[in-house]
């Protein structure tokens, strides 16, 4: 089947829309449209299936579709379609927060609510920098991240990103940050699970600290794993390390779940998961099973307490928010959300079927093609030998993936995967056979 002949004057014009992240003049050559969702499979332009190999972006682990979220968004926008967050309150975003505070790890039951990924690190950088100063140490405003860093596309997370192009394209703004050294090690290569080498590398922020001084560090950011760039899982011992290390030069530790976080580990948070409890929580994605854009911090209790009780009374205590913070649309859409999580045992499934999936994954190590697996829970990344220029292989493969019945991420050489929760052993069967089988033709 042709899957790049739309079905007669379906497709609209093309022109208008400036694609984020995407190679624009080439997908005008060749679009890749999805045009109807339902499962675990998203349906083109000519009714051709395509299994759905990374949750959307993320998203949506419970399966496209869900009208139980689409029924409580329809009802929320005909009871209460907009309310400003700013001095007003509705009942959902009460609800909500008490739901999810009953998922991060204890004490962190203070939330705050944004729209992205993005929002979400940037919302937390200036909670740190305003604790600190609540707490009279206002010199505390460098961030530490690390190399291969994803951390959104604000100034903010720009800043902390270690990923090179988004560094490159934009120059020096935001925060002042310094970077560790990424976790990637060959004596690694080919590790599922966390590998057993590289916690020495936690010992970065030592060095950081002895060259700036822990007085005017705020805050330590990372994601418990590098997602974007590839999937990195920390070694055994790296973020206890860190918690350790943050703990005792009064640095706050920061993980950035916008990936990790609603059971992609097995687990609500990667905190769980490595039994690390930071002291703030990013989160999105899947906070809506991507049905509706949204996004939370977590933050401990104490920190919270500090910067509210420092404001005079009837006085805003946090210069920050967003018009759309919790909008009621999304409140719903995320309520709705958490209880097919809950209801169905998402999280747990999740878990029982890891084994699974990264036992397939892992076997794509004979493939000419790979140079490197990784995996943790639901989550995957594929190596791919460069092309004569980097990510060009990781750019043609995912197209032909789709061509193929595949949607998957690439970044640069890297194939990420991260299934639904609700797919079944056969599909996961048909995902990893359609990754060997596009992989093993490109070898040829």
């Amino acid at each position: 089947m042709d899957t790049q002949a739309p079905l007669s004057g379906n497709r609209p014009d093309l022109s208008h829309h400036w694609m984020p992240f995407t190679a624009n003049r080439d997908f005008h050559l060749e679009p890749k449209m999805l045009c109807r969702a339902e499962g675990c499979y998203y349906y083109g332009e000519r009714g051709q299936q395509i299994l759905d190999g990374c949750s959307g972006l993320f998203t949506t682990p419970a399966g496209h579709g869900r009208t139980e979220i689409a029924d409580a968004v329809r009802d929320q926008l005909l009871t209460l379609d907009y309310a400003p967050s700013f001095t007003r309150g509705h009942p959902q975003s009460f609800r909500l927060a008490s739901r999810i505070a009953a998922l991060t790890p204890e004490s962190m039951d203070r939330i705050f609510f944004g729209n992205s990924g993005s929002e979400a690190v940037e919302t937390a950088l200036k909670i740190a920098l305003a604790y600190h100063r609540a707490r009279g140490e206002g010199g505390r405003d460098l961030f530490v991240s690390r190399e291969r860093a994803y951390h959104g596309v604000n100034f903010g997370g720009v800043a902390l990103s270690g990923m090179v192009p988004n560094r490159r394209a934009f120059g020096p703004a935001g925060p002042r940050v310094v970077h560790m050294r990424h976790t990637f090690l060959e004596q690694n290569r080919g590790t599922i699970g966390q590998p057993m080498y590289g916690a020495e590398l936690a010992d970065d922020l030592e060095r950081l600290v002895a060259l700036h001084g822990a007085e005017n560090i705020a805050a330590c950011v990372v994601e418990p794993i590098a997602g974007s760039t590839g999937v990195l899982v920390p070694p055994q011992g790296y973020l206890e390390r860190l918690r350790e290390l943050c703990t005792r030069h009064g640095i706050l530790l920061i993980f950035d779940e916008v990936i990790t976080g609603f059971g992609r580990l097995g687990h609500n948070y990667a905190a769980q998961a490595f039994g690390v409890v930071p002291d703030i929580i990013t989160m999105a994605k899947a906070i809506t099973n991507g049905a509706q854009p949204m996004a939370a911090v977590a933050v401990s209790r104490e920190i919270h307490d500090t910067i509210v009780d420092k404001a005079p009374d009837g006085q805003v205590e946090f210069f920050h928010g967003y018009t759309f913070s919790a909008h009621p649309a999304s409140c719903a859409a995320s309520l709705a959300a958490l209880d097919i999580y809950r209801d169905e045992g998402l999280f747990d499934r999740a878990r029982q079927a890891s084994a699974y999936f990264l036992d397939r994954i892992e076997a794509l190590q004979d493939l000419a093609l790979v140079t490197d697996v990784r995996g943790y829970g639901m989550l995957a990344g594929v190596d791919l030998a460069p092309s004569e220029r980097p990510g060009l292989c990781g750019h043609i493969v995912q197209k032909r993936l789709f061509d193929a019945g595949l949607h998957l991420k690439t970044t640069g050489d890297a194939a990420i995967i991260a299934p639904a929760f609700v797919m079944e052993t056969g599909q996961i069967d048909t995902l990893v056979d359609t990754l060997r089988d596009v992989l093993t033709e490109l070898a040829d």
